[in-house]
């Protein structure tokens, strides 16, 4: 799935992601966090390496139902599901070697 630079309002229901199959990934944020910025350049980079992943980007806050379900606090949050279950969280990656690593372990699982 193509990388997108903006988080979406539109968001899908918790019984949705959960019964879901194959892998997934979820990154909660918000377009205006300077440590989402900060994150995009890695995003970008290991996602490339993915295409075929199918990749939520998820504006949260206060009263997004999604991201509390999920207990996000921190943005970006990215969590990596397979078959509709959460298996790796990262909070903040720092770079695309960690986000790299967490997709290998999602597609080794």
């Amino acid at each position: 799935m193509a990388y997108s630079p903006s988080y979406s309002e539109n968001a899908p229901d918790r019984a949705t992601i959960d019964a879901r199959s194959g892998p997934l990934l979820i990154e909660f944020g918000v377009d205006w966090c300077p440590h989402c910025q900060a994150a995009q350049p890695a995003i970008e980079a290991a996602l490339g390496e993915r295409p075929d992943l199918p990749v939520l980007k998820i504006e949260d806050g206060p009263g997004r139902p999604l991201g509390r379900s999920f207990r996000v606090k921190l943005w970006p949050t990215l969590i990596f599901f397979k078959d509709g279950r959460e298996r790796e969280r990262l909070v903040r990656p720092g770079d695309a070697v960690e986000i790299r690593a967490a997709l290998t372990r999602l597609y080794d699982i």
